[in-house]
């Protein structure tokens, strides 16, 4: 049985806090701590924000092993603000990646997400890790990303039930992500993303 099949995922509580912060270091820290430390110290702030909408675990023997938060954003479209929800961030301990975890969060938290009614579910991340889970590129819809240094394939979305053709624009992030500069990405490894959807889709000759 593999570890995805026996783990449960629920809807995490305060005790499950200091579990859910560890992974969370421990996942992001695995090849740069400060990194890890980075991410670390943002989720709690996003928590004590009162902007979270959905965190869920997966637990395994008693042991939080995964972690996916999903907390307020809003799409500044033309007509009116609207609510809507972020993915961010997915953790896994490294103990127990690759074999599935991370893609039964993601399925749980679309569902989650669903079930509040919004218009649509938003995340950066991976095209190729979240596009087979339902994701798509979001400017593809009229959504543009909270920052102009969120390279156009990373940014994605799940359109619910609940979005209708005029709830497109800018997506905002509380003031919390800013202050820990958590929305997009900085040099050098944005340059080194853009240089490589670059390499992998060459303009037409």
């Amino acid at each position: 049985m593999s570890e995805a099949e026996r783990i449960v995922v629920r809807a995490a509580t305060e005790d499950d806090h200091a579990g859910i912060d560890r992974v969370i270091r421990n996942a992001f820290g695995a090849e740069d701590p400060a990194e890890g430390e980075k991410v670390g110290s943002l989720w709690p702030d996003v928590r004590a924000s009162g902007h979270v909408l959905v965190e869920l675990v997966a637990v395994a023997d008693g042991r939080v092993v995964g972690h996916v938060g999903i907390s307020r954003c809003w799409i500044d479209a033309r007509p009116a603000l609207v609510e809507a929800a972020m993915l961010s961030p997915l953790s896994v301990a490294p103990d127990v990646q690759q074999q599935g975890i991370g893609a039964t969060l993601v399925r749980a938290a679309v569902s989650a997400s669903e079930a509040l009614g919004g218009p649509a579910l938003f995340l950066e991340g991976s095209p190729a890790f979240y596009g087979r889970r339902g994701f798509s590129r979001a400017s593809t819809h009229g959504f543009e990303a909270p920052s102009r240094r969120t390279p156009d394939a990373a940014f994605q979305v799940v359109l619910h039930p609940g979005s209708e053709d005029w709830m497109s624009g800018r997506v905002v992030c509380p003031e919390v992500w800013w202050r820990h500069d958590s929305v997009g990405l900085r040099d050098p490894d944005l340059a080194f993303l853009e240089e490589l959807f670059a390499r992998q889709h060459p303009p037409p000759v």
